[in-house]
């Protein structure tokens, strides 16, 4: 079977790979980028690990196939932060100590991203709601909802958004 060429744009730089018709943008961002942050979880769309934004949209890269990235726009949890300069959300995340194994901590990070990207003041509950496709075995979520609500806070008065 012959692959596909596929040029994107992933975190804000162009991008070109060659894939299989049915590989998922999971295993191109992995495999052929080398972007590795985005974790394998389940495969099927249930735990979040893998989540990157496309065109302003929260997705699962288990789930889309990697020939549906021609001409869209990627961010993942590499672009999140500017060069050294870490963004808020990841900030928050360690001063709330928001993450143990961190297996889960990309998706949550992205997601989290998608959502302030959306709405800058999410209530808990919006918060909760956003993130609930993501799954962590460690932390309980709080210290999780809690770096998110005050990364949201900090972004809100104006501190730099390290985007």
């Amino acid at each position: 079977m012959s692959k596909i060429h596929v040029t994107t744009t992933v975190n804000g730089e162009p991008a070109e790979f060659l894939c299989q018709p049915g590989n998922s943008l999971l295993d191109a961002l992995r495999d052929d980028l080398n972007l590795t942050g985005s974790k394998e979880g389940c495969s099927s769309g249930d735990c979040g690990a893998c989540s990157v934004i496309v065109d302003g949209r929260l997705v699962c890269s288990c789930l889309m196939l990697a020939v549906e990235a021609e001409g869209k726009s990627i961010t993942t949890i590499e672009g999140i932060a500017n060069g050294d300069v870490l963004h808020p959300l990841q900030r928050k995340f360690l001063e709330h100590a928001a993450l143990q194994c961190g297996f889960c901590t990309p998706g949550f990070l992205v997601a989290a991203k998608a959502l302030l990207d959306h709405n800058p003041d999410p209530t808990e509950t919006e918060a909760r709601y956003w993130l609930a496709g993501n799954l962590c075995r460690c932390t309980g979520y709080d210290k999780i909802i809690r770096a998110v609500l005050d990364a949201a806070a900090e972004m809100r008065a104006g501190a730099p958004a390290g985007e």
